[in-house]
């Protein structure tokens, strides 16, 4: 059992990456909420905890508060935003709202290092987020630094080691939060750093055993990186009672459906069962043009299909998934009722009620990074550890609007395009995330002296650690011009395309 520090969760949206910087530093975390157990917090071994961010204000009816358990614990705590708040309240400060409020870059000024900002500058840019700032601080704590909208910007008492900061430390954007993260786990708490994610398959291996037992398992392999990961962790735990299926669904991209049974069959020669099921998919999405109704269809039929399939494999009880800590921040799963929808992913919120599997997820905290490091390990090819992010409603939620096979097969040809040129600059692994996406707008244009009226592709690329938070990757225009002649001159019906320069936030990466 690895030492660790939980992060009690009360709903930020980057609540998973305190997680994800803490186990950078070799010191293992896990996200639990905000009112589990304290014999299931404590079954972690923690050596410290961290109070996650949130969006309610401690002092409405209603808004969570702080474990008892905790007050009378003797572990070091460090409060985040919210967690920081938390703290004031409960052991005698004032939080109050406040008229104008901080949101996005501010410098703060450290007054008081002691260990929790040691070896930083005085002079620090953090990322603030906060509607409600502490007006007073309980007995003990003392003022470590200021900024000039939050007069108690950090603060603790070293004689209980309870530290509390009103800024994010998680996100890039905070110059120095991850030296500040180092200084609570290793000077604060004492951690030895004895985590790593090559340790996670072993562990994840023992855990798909204890939970299977002698069961079955139907994996949904989709051919990215998240579901081949979960299928080989699987394969190394329990053989071939594990087998894969793997469905096209008709929203996939060029030539991907061929090569995903080619590898998995020859390659990895695991048990695959090839499921053509497009015409089912595709009339069930006839019409449709919301993308969270576009997200649960597209759950549902996956769900029923691999019930039907699991109905021919005797003793198959259990569906794996390759679900990522994304995909449950962003759908408010179960496990994070604090919460807030941005989108259901459809293997998250999409599920039906009835759904008679049970759900085998040995990703399910890893970021996108751990996942790759995971799949180095077991032997995945490096394409298949490189690929880009694909979601798993496919290209339905790229077609906007509904969806029909004519216009998936003008995103496909116009994705292959975008994606081999791409490769062909030396570009694609230096963006983490690029596509193509049919808008479902139409414009006129000029083609050898007529008038066209015709549709429009947006190309979409990023540049990204976590997936959390994104930057439109500054491609050159020499290949974003070539891109968009060709996909013009080549692909039917298209007379115009257009690159997003979004951020995420406050936009998302994928359009739907």
């Amino acid at each position: 059992m690895h030492e660790s520090i939980p992060v009690l969760d009360f709903g930020s949206q980057t609540a998973q990456l305190i997680v994800r910087r803490l186990r950078e530093l070799g010191v293992y975390s896990e996200l639990v909420p905000h009112d589990a157990p304290k014999e299931d917090v404590l079954a972690l071994q923690p050596r410290g905890i961290v109070l996650s961010g949130g969006p309610a204000s401690v002092y409405e009816p209603g808004a969570p508060q702080l474990p008892s358990w905790l007050c009378e614990s003797d572990l070091p705590v460090l409060g985040i935003c919210y967690g920081m708040q938390l703290q004031a309240h409960a052991l005698g400060g004032r939080v109050e709202g406040m008229q104008s409020r901080e949101f996005g870059p501010a410098e703060i000024t450290v007054v008081d290092p002691g260990l929790l900002f040691a070896d930083t500058p005085a002079h620090q840019q953090v990322w603030m987020s906060h509607g409600d700032h502490i007006a007073a601080l309980p007995a003990g704590f003392r003022v470590m630094a200021h900024s000039p909208g939050a007069p108690f910007a950090a603060a603790g008492d070293d004689q209980r080691r309870w530290y509390g900061i009103q800024f994010h430390p998680e996100v890039v954007h905070t110059r120095f939060g991850r030296d500040m993260l180092r200084n609570f786990a290793f000077r604060i708490c004492g951690c030895r750093g004895d985590w790593q994610p090559a340790s996670f398959v072993a562990e994840a291996i023992a855990r798909v055993r204890d939970q299977v037992g002698d069961g079955r398992v139907i994996c949904a392999l989709s051919g990215g990186v998240d579901s081949a990961v979960a299928a080989l962790i699987i394969h190394q735990a329990i053989g071939d009672r594990l087998t894969c299926v793997f469905v096209d669904n008709g929203l996939l991209r060029q030539g991907e459906a061929e090569q995903v049974v080619a590898t998995f069959r020859e390659h990895f020669h695991i048990p695959l069962i090839a499921v053509d099921a497009a015409d089912e998919f595709l009339d069930a999405l006839a019409g449709v043009a919301d993308p969270e109704q576009k997200r649960k269809i597209i759950g549902e039929k996956f769900v029923r299909i691999f019930e039907r399939e699991a109905r021919r494999i005797e003793g198959a009880r259990f569906l794996a998934q390759g679900t990522l800590y994304p995909d449950v921040i962003e759908s408010k799963a179960p496990d994070r009722q604090k919460g807030v929808t941005i989108k259901t992913h459809h293997n998250v919120g999409g599920l039906p009620a009835d759904m008679q599997l049970t759900l085998v997820e040995p990703l399910r905290y890893l970021f996108k990074d751990e996942v790759r490091a995971a799949g180095l390990a077991l032997g995945l090819p490096e394409e298949w550890v490189w690929r880009h992010p694909f979601p798993g409603p496919g290209l339905a939620v790229r077609v906007l609007g509904p969806v029909t096979r004519e216009r998936l097969a003008t995103l496909r040809a116009a994705d292959a395009i975008f994606m081999h040129e791409l490769r062909t600059a030396g570009l694609y692994r230096a963006t983490q995330q690029a596509f193509a996406v049919l808008l479902p707008v139409r414009s006129v244009g000029v083609m050898g002296d007529g008038r066209t009226y015709a549709d429009v592709i947006a190309l979409r690329a990023v540049t990204t650690e976590d997936y959390m938070t994104a930057d439109w990757a500054r491609l050159p225009a020499d290949v974003l011009a070539r891109v968009s002649s060709r996909i013009v001159n080549e692909v039917p019906g298209v007379n115009r395309v257009v690159y997003d320069i979004s951020s995420k936030p406050p936009a998302t990466i994928e359009w739907e």
